[in-house]
């Protein structure tokens, strides 16, 4: 390749936003990246970790070449061996158990690395090939699965707003959601509606940069979002604000659900939260006046022992004030379910029925007797960084007995406890489709320089590893453009229009639907065709029938009750890192600053803490070290550290996933990296 040329692209990390980008390319070298000026979303410009890509994709700690382990698991010691050996070793070792044990002791763990249709988790990369061999399959539950499932029992479907239309809302409640660091393209619509006088308010346990930049902000007690949502609704019926007409005919279940507003009046709900009587109210008329609110809730909301009742309850909001008639009015939680394109990951080739293996539940997967796992293959995902009960985690991975395979950019803890590692390949280097889970844009990823080193695509991973394996199904050997075709294969009137020729051309194509869109207007996708203030389904499955107040563990639990770890832990998102992705990098981790930990200043006093001592963060499941920061960014009770840091490069060797228990939320097995108990002395 010679000259100077424009590549488009998309970012494949686990952000709504999903920007697309322009690379420029110089004699094969990728030069500059800097986001699409001509998108509508992304407007030119990228995040503060994004900006670095470039960097991050030639990073000298980049892994090159497959590797065999050669010390003990953990040691991070390996040799270089070639693709041909590897895929050898791999093909023996993955026979045997299968002879052995059967399909399902192979555990293909696949994380949210990328989000893409042809390399990432949205279009189960990989899963023809699982099916084939028969192996377990993955349940990817860790990022928005308890909002989801609540979304549904109420909406039908996690989807509602596009966000641009928070552009042309009157009152904006970002719940839970940090949107100038997770999320910071919406900033710029929510500014458009306040020019237009729209009021913001940030409903989150930290006063984060986006709570500081918000009209106001309720410091709400972890895990207690459904009791403030039932008690602004209280406000809104003594208002006589509920839209009876909406109620009427677009719901079912409206006099149960007002049965369960009126036990939660303001005054109730002040003591539940912990939140000014006052301000309760205030907001409350503010909903009872305000058409069209528009509510951003995003994954954190949901990281609780009551987070799918959560987010099912907030998403009644709505219903009763009829904001869905409305453009800029309703919820918005992930557009995810807004795009029509459905991976055909061959299901049929299974030779029988298998097992799921939930990915927050690593600990216990790999620690079970009855049917072992023997083979742990892992993608796009750093559980020993990420994932919950990370010491339980490490010791199960180090059992000899267990063949692990990782696929990876980067040496991570979870590569550490590799026995064999195969080199991959990042965004500029490979095909991808990408829609976001923040907008209604598609988007194409052309690769835009060649790969170094070794480094291979998931897909051209998985193709080489079918033939060493000797299998003939032709559906292994799809190549990327046919998998992105197959995908574009369509007559949903979502993608009319939208071609691969297109996006290919032109990088990025807006979903068929209408603009400004208003979701729901021919219906909900529920079983009554109405949004569900009630549910069959969720009383079927042992859950309230009427949505309601589910209490985090946390909020649940007195303070005399709660033994040796009294504060509440929180773990938000890093401004410098996306989840554990970037935690290496140099720079980045220097605007980080070594792990720390927010205290209230009450709490750093009983405890004689100072500002800037190291301390350790400790409960039953294991301990992390961090710097003490004394903040009135938390309340009294609740400590916040935020997540992303590698644990072995951080003191101590463990991150804030050392304290966070294996434990499910209400729905969907979702984690609850929200609603924990810990203690924190001097280190």
């Amino acid at each position: 390749m010679s000259g100077e040329l424009k590549v488009l692209g998309a970012c494949p990390l686990d952000c709504p936003d999903t920007c697309s980008w322009v690379v420029r390319v110089k004699d094969g070298k990728a030069v500059s990246l800097r986001g699409n000026p001509e998108h509508p979303y992304t407007r030119g410009a990228l995040c503060v970790k994004v900006n670095r890509y470039l960097e991050h994709a030639e990073a000298p700690d980049r892994i090159l070449y497959p590797m065999r382990r050669v010390g003990p698991k953990g040691s991070g010691r390996f040799e270089r061996i070639t693709w041909d050996e590897a895929l050898d070793e791999i093909s023996a070792r993955l026979t045997a158990i299968i002879d052995e044990f059967g399909g399902e002791a192979i555990w293909p763990y696949q994380g949210t690395g990328t989000l893409g249709y042809i390399q990432g988790e949205v279009g189960e990369s990989g899963r023809r090939l699982w099916n084939a061999l028969g192996a377990s399959r993955h349940d990817l539950n860790i990022c928005a699965r308890a909002g989801n499932d609540g979304l549904r029992l109420t909406n039908g479907t996690p989807s509602g707003m596009d966000p641009e239309t928070f552009a042309l809302s009157r009152l904006i409640l970002l719940w839970g959601t940090n949107t100038l660091t997770s999320g910071h393209h919406l900033w710029k619509f929510v500014q458009d509606a306040r020019k237009s006088g729209a009021h913001v308010v940030a409903i989150d346990p930290i006063r984060t940069r986006t709570a500081e930049q918000a009209d106001e902000h309720l410091p709400i007690r972890p895990g207690t979002d459904a009791a403030l949502a039932l008690g602004l609704l209280h406000v809104v019926v003594e208002e006589g604000a509920e839209d009876r007409d909406y109620l009427e005919n677009h719901t079912v279940g409206w006099d149960e659900f007002k049965a369960e507003i009126m036990k939660y009046p303001p005054s109730r709900v002040a003591e539940i939260t912990g939140l000014p009587e006052e301000s309760i109210r205030a907001l409350g008329l503010r909903l009872a006046r305000t058409r069209p609110t528009g509510i951003r809730a995003t994954m954190g909301i949901q990281r609780h022992s009551g987070g799918g009742s959560a987010m099912r309850t907030i998403a009644c909001i709505p219903g009763v004030t009829g904001d869905w008639r409305h453009p800029g009015g309703g919820v918005a939680y992930s557009t995810s379910a807004s795009f029509p394109l459905y991976a055909d990951t061959r299901d049929d080739l299974l030779p029988k029925p298998v097992r799921k293996l939930t990915m927050t539940r690593l600990a216990d997967g790999l620690s079970n007797t009855g049917l072992p796992v023997k083979c742990l293959w892992v993608y796009g995902a750093n559980p020993l960084g990420s994932t919950s009960d990370q010491n339980r985690i490490r010791r199960a991975m180090a059992r000899d007995d267990l063949f692990t395979v990782v696929m990876e950019q980067f040496p991570t803890d979870t590569v550490d406890y590799a026995d064999i590692v195969l080199p991959a390949t990042t965004q500029i280097e490979h095909i991808d489709l990408h829609a976001g889970y923040g907008h209604m844009y598609l988007m194409w990823n052309e690769p835009a320089v060649s790969p170094p080193g070794e480094c291979l695509s998931t897909t051209e991973t998985f193709r080489r590893l079918a033939r060493h394996m000797g299998l003939t199904e032709p559906a292994l050997y799809d190549s990327d453009l046919e998998l992105a075709a197959q995908l574009l294969d369509s007559d949903d009137p979502a993608l009319a229009g939208i071609t691969l020729d297109r996006l290919r051309k032109e990088g990025w194509a807006r979903l068929a639907v209408a603009d400004p869109f208003v979701p729901f207007t021919g219906g909900f996708p529920t079983p009554s065709g109405r949004l569900e203030f009630v549910s069959d389904r969720a009383e079927a499955a042992g859950l309230p029938r009427v949505a309601g107040y589910v209490p985090s563990m946390t909020a649940r639990t007195p303070v005399s009750e709660r033994g040796p770890y009294p504060l509440t832990l929180v773990t938000p998102a890093s401004h410098t890192f996306l989840n554990t992705t970037f935690g290496n990098n140099a720079e980045l981790r220097r605007r980080a600053k070594a792990p720390r930990v927010l205290v209230s200043e009450r709490d750093a006093a009983d405890r004689e803490l100072t500002d800037g001592q190291t301390v350790r963060v400790f409960n039953a499941h294991g301990e992390f070290t961090a710097e003490l920061e004394i903040s009135d960014r938390v309340r009294p009770g609740v400590v916040a550290a935020p997540k992303g840091h590698w644990p072995k490069l951080s003191p101590g060797g463990g991150n804030v996933n050392a304290v966070v228990e294996e434990r499910d939320a209400d729905l969907g097995r979702g984690p609850v990296y929200h609603d924990n108990f810990v203690q924190i002395s001097p280190a």
